[in-house]
């Protein structure tokens, strides 16, 4: 019990016999009074009137206990109903809890068991995540399943501290103190510098500037809620309208709504195959990084995207956009670089989403 409510009950049982006894006397008649001839009066008179007066006293106060008694018991019932009602109305509480959360852990459970056992578990007071080694048919491929349970515990940084600078994204987990990485959007190269493609923002801000889709390219981050969102902006207002806190843009859009989308000519053979990167959402907002291996850019090997719209419906996700593949493919899990980069090693990128733990 909180001690101010256990010091205010014990206060309240300790003045209820004087609160019965002022009851008591406010609502009686007695009344004590001197006049001169009382004074003359002889002394028997005087004992009679002061007997009198002393047993009305006693009487009332003996009326006055009985208040008292009938007062304390009556709080006291009070004090137990509100304890008994206070305990009930608590258990309510939970198991109102509970089973407003039963729906979602009944989902969670369902899109857990389409990706298999998760090898390994990252959890705090900030995120969760699961990490799965898959096996398909054509590729290898990894997953990462993500409930951020802090906005913050998901950022996207650039290569360095000046725009076209870059790093890998085993060095950008390290640097920002993260637990999980992966690459972001695609990049531009110019005279030894490598800068973001298209709208990239950090922080709330523009890197370079808001630019118009074009050529198919999307714009994918986080809004001020923790929640993913992405899609093609022809004007600022748009994008802003969403409340971007961060993010990157590539191509293509995989799926809308849990609808597949159409994949560019473009895209769909050059290459056909290759190392791919995918971030996607569910629909209670949980993340998925998928990340597939291939061994060379050539399009002999890896996962087409026609391919990974199939997989990524079936592990029943219902936004997914492609992020930059290739070489720049890049998942680093807990510390460890989990993929199989196809250059043999790390490329170093402008851009990578990173998770705090």
């Amino acid at each position: 019990m909180n001690p101010v409510k256990l010091l205010n009950r014990t206060a309240l049982f300790a003045v209820t016999p004087f609160l019965g006894i002022l009851i008591w006397l406010l609502s009686s008649n007695i009344a004590i009074t001197l006049s001169s001839g009382d004074i003359a009066m002889p002394e028997m008179r005087q004992s009679a009137q002061s007997s009198d007066s002393l047993g009305k006293l006693a009487s009332g106060l003996d009326q006055a206990q009985e208040i008292a008694a009938h007062t304390g018991e009556s709080l006291r019932k009070q004090v137990e109903l509100y304890d008994k009602t206070n305990a009930e109305m608590a258990e309510i509480g939970k198991l109102a809890a509970a089973q407003a959360g039963r729906p979602l852990a009944i989902y969670d459970a369902k899109i857990t068991a389409r990706l298999g056992k998760p090898s390994t578990t990252i959890s705090s007071n900030k995120l969760r995540a699961q990490l799965f080694y898959l096996k398909n048919e054509q590729f290898r491929s990894y997953a990462v399943k993500i409930q951020l349970k802090d906005p913050d515990a998901m950022d996207m940084v650039l290569g360095g501290s000046e725009l076209g600078q870059a790093m890998t994204t085993l060095q950008a987990v390290k640097k920002h103190g993260a637990a999980v990485g992966v690459n972001a959007g695609g990049f531009a190269d110019s005279k030894g510098s490598r800068y973001p493609l298209g709208t990239t923002m950090v922080n709330g801000e523009y890197v370079a500037g808001f630019q118009p889709t074009y050529l198919d390219l999307f714009f994918v981050g986080l809004n001020e809620s923790g929640k993913l969102i992405g899609g093609k902006f022809d004007k600022q207002e748009q994008l802003d309208a969403k409340k971007p806190r961060f993010g990157a843009t590539f191509v293509p859009i995989l799926l809308k709504g849990g609808a597949k989308q159409e994949i560019p000519a473009k895209w769909q053979n050059s290459p056909k195959r290759a190392p791919r990167t995918i971030i996607a959402n569910y629909k209670d907002n949980q993340l998925l990084l998928l990340v597939t291996d291939g061994y060379n850019e050539a399009g002999s090997s890896g996962a087409s995207l026609a391919e990974l719209q199939d997989l990524l419906q079936a592990y029943g996700v219902i936004d997914a956009y492609n992020l930059d593949g290739g070489g720049s493919s890049s998942l680093v899990f807990n510390g460890k670089l989990i993929n199989k980069p196809s250059d043999g090693s790390l490329r170093k990128l402008p851009t990578h989403f990173l998770f705090y733990k």
